[in-house]
């Protein structure tokens, strides 16, 4: 048996604040190579560019300086209170303005669209708002139609202010010069622009600072960056000196996210006790939002819990429709008077996503990224309020998109308003096969007229298939090509409650 010298073998093991000295070295340590690397970086910047740089990298220290300090999960569990019965509003209790009043009320917002992603993931080049939804109208054609609506009937001015990022800004420009003849006043800032960091270093990847030439290396850090971007812009202050109160804040391509009225009011009732400063559109969770983030009170303070700050043993509870009920659609109204105080206090806290990747040549980065929903627990006077399914329109898959484009919706002044035939009021559930459908000009030659959709409630198909025109999928619908095989459905197909699977191919002769 090996014997050891036990005054020996404890000489080698480290005490607990041996350890916790060891971390905090190598934590400085990483902290001041990756300033030394960035100073290298803002080296290769000259004039105005240098100075944007510079204003960028202290962000980016900040966050990373942060991201090494704080270990574990962000809340504890056990912490989490039950919500108060004031905490979450029914939509459907608050009164309806109208007339001039509305006129009185669109004079007090701006609208605001988050513009920063790209449609990649749907197989398309450059910003994602530029994808055609319906009528061969954008989402940012859409959302231009609806404001000059609002304009026009109200005789109002609500400005469009789109946050772009370095990859969507020189294709939005470009674009939304087709609307200087139309009654919208828009305006356009850039969110921050920051270094992708390598895992293993915690150093960054890029080596100079011309973005265009290695845009790989560069990453937008998530719309949490809104806050600061929005100040820095100029346009915060601007709006604030013209006596606008409140922004709405939504994702470009949530089709449901409209100005409402009726949300407004509450906002701008002077005879509320404390004004309103922060409020989260949220709506009942089915099984298909299981990954959605939801409202939490903790430490006194409603708050966004998202998945990723969900300890492991806790995932399947935090998934309950039972337990957490409700779901951030991301539509949020925030009192532009409460941005300013709370940035001018330096007390703006948003939980870190660390956003792990891999490059194709197997290089692992990581990019630290924030959620604009997370800032609620800055705020004073924060609520949520349980609006219709029909304000979470989200366009993320191509699923989605046959959806919008379908006979369930019809346009109206730039927004989508559910077909008064369909009998139920929640959407069918779609899965498309992503080897053949997650490609919006794959889909579209599947798919020459997208079918009828007003009776289904499910439908899967995966394999090789095509639509004919004129379809009319009813009830619950299930069509599988399996590998080698292939469905072409006719035209005029009529399918209800019904699998299909196996070869279908009918040729012209």
């Amino acid at each position: 048996m090996l014997q050891t010298d036990d005054k020996k073998a404890r000489g080698h093991q480290r005490s607990p604040s041996d350890t916790q000295a060891f971390r905090e070295r190598t934590k400085r340590d990483a902290l001041n190579e990756l300033q030394q690397e960035l100073h290298k970086l803002e080296a290769s910047a000259t004039g105005e560019v240098k100075q944007e740089i510079q204003r960028q990298f202290e962000g980016f220290t900040h966050l990373f300086k942060r991201f090494l300090q704080e270990e574990g999960p962000s809340l504890q569990w056990n912490g989490i209170q039950k919500l108060p019965d004031d905490a979450i509003k029914d939509y459907n209790s608050l009164p309806t303005p109208e007339g001039e009043e509305i006129k009185a009320l669109l004079n007090k917002l701006i609208v605001i669209k988050l513009n920063g992603g790209l449609g990649t993931s749907m197989g398309c080049h450059g910003p994602k708002s530029v994808i055609e939804v319906r009528n061969g109208l954008t989402f940012l054609d859409l959302t231009v139609q609806q404001i000059e609506y609002l304009n026009k009937v109200y005789n109002a001015n609500v400005p469009l202010i789109l946050m772009n990022s370095f990859n969507t800004d020189d294709e939005t420009q470009r674009i939304i010069r087709k609307y200087r003849g139309i009654d919208v006043d828009i305006h356009t800032f850039n969110q921050s622009c920051y270094p992708r960091i390598n895992r293993d270093s915690l150093l960054p990847i890029a080596k100079h600072c011309d973005i265009f030439d290695d845009i790989e290396a560069w990453y937008p850090p998530g719309h949490g960056d809104f806050y600061e971007s929005f100040r820095n812009s100029g346009l915060l202050n601007k709006f604030i000196k013209e006596g606008r109160e409140y922004c709405f804040i939504s994702n470009i391509d949530n089709l449901g996210a409209t100005v409402d009225f009726k949300i407004l009011k509450l906002l701008l009732d002077k005879r509320e006790a404390s004004p309103l400063e922060f409020v989260m559109e949220v709506t009942d969770k089915t099984r298909a939002d299981v990954k959605g983030g939801t409202l939490i009170k903790y430490e006194d303070k409603l708050r966004l819990l998202e998945i990723a700050q969900v300890p492991k043993e806790h995932v399947d509870d935090f998934k309950s429709v039972k337990t957490f009920k409700f779901f951030n659609t991301n539509n949020l109204w925030i009192k532009l008077s409460a941005i300013e105080r709370v940035l001018e206090k330096n007390s703006l806290n948003m939980e870190i996503i660390v956003n792990d990747k891999t490059f194709s040549n197997g290089l692992n980065i990581i990019q630290l990224e924030t959620a604009v929903g997370a800032a609620m627990k800055s705020f004073e006077g924060s609520i949520g309020i349980n609006v219709p399914r029909s304000r979470f329109l989200p366009v993320k898959k191509t699923s989605d998109l046959m959806l919008v484009m379908s006979n369930l919706y019809t346009l109206r002044n730039g927004s989508l308003v559910m077909s008064p035939q369909r009998m139920f009021p929640t959407t069918p559930l779609i899965k498309l096969g992503d080897n053949h459908f997650a490609k919006v000009k794959e889909f579209l030659t599947r798919f020459p007229t997208i079918p009828d959709l007003l009776e289904l409630d499910h439908l899967t198909v995966s394999g090789d298939v095509t639509f004919g025109r004129g379809v009319t999928l009813k009830g619950t619908v299930i069509i599988i090509a399996n590998h080698g095989e292939r469905i072409d459905l006719p035209p005029g197909t009529i399918l209800e409650n019904k699998i299909v699977s196996g070869n279908l191919r009918i040729l012209n002769h």
